[in-house]
């Protein structure tokens, strides 16, 4: 293999052993356990933003027009998720209590990047992740439907 075969690490990190991100459920209804534990991160970076993100959108998702910072905090307690990043040194992951009370004073738009999870998930990449982010169909498939939808939209403009 040359060099230039070569797959470049910054494309495809391996995952960092002993990384993970635990979500937790702040309504209790799951105890003290997490919903879930996400791995495969490849690296403290890219665990540290997609628990801040998550904690971010979940913040935005208990939050209702006209609430304060305080009542958002408080609802968040009451029906959000949290995120805990465990695996690497102390001090070097991200906390939620450091910038919760900032989140909740400043509100962001649905389609706001800092929301946006789900692009930085681990679990979205490969076919055979958890949860992948497909439709299941192959790609000859997909034409297909879009080729039939478009004809849909065209009769509907016709009549």
């Amino acid at each position: 293999m040359t060099s230039d075969d070569a797959i470049d690490p910054i494309f495809s990190p391996a995952p960092a052993p002993g990384l993970c991100v635990r979500i937790m459920d702040l309504s209790g209804a799951n105890g003290s356990d997490p919903i879930e534990v996400v791995t495969g991160f490849g690296s403290l970076g890219h665990a540290n933003t997609f628990a801040r993100r998550y904690v971010r959108d979940s913040l935005e998702r208990c939050r209702m027009p006209g609430m304060s910072a305080d009542e958002v905090v408080a609802a968040w307690f009451a029906f959000g998720e949290d995120a805990e990043v465990e695996g690497g040194a102390e001090g070097a992951v991200w906390r939620t209590e450091t910038e919760l009370h900032d989140f909740a004073a400043r509100a962001l738009e649905d389609g706001a990047e800092q929301r946006d999870w789900r692009m930085l998930d681990p679990r979205r990449d490969g076919a055979d992740a958890p949860f992948a982010l497909h439709d299941g169909l192959d790609d000859e498939e997909d034409e297909e439907d879009d080729a039939d939808e478009e004809e849909d939209a065209d009769a509907e403009d016709e009549a």
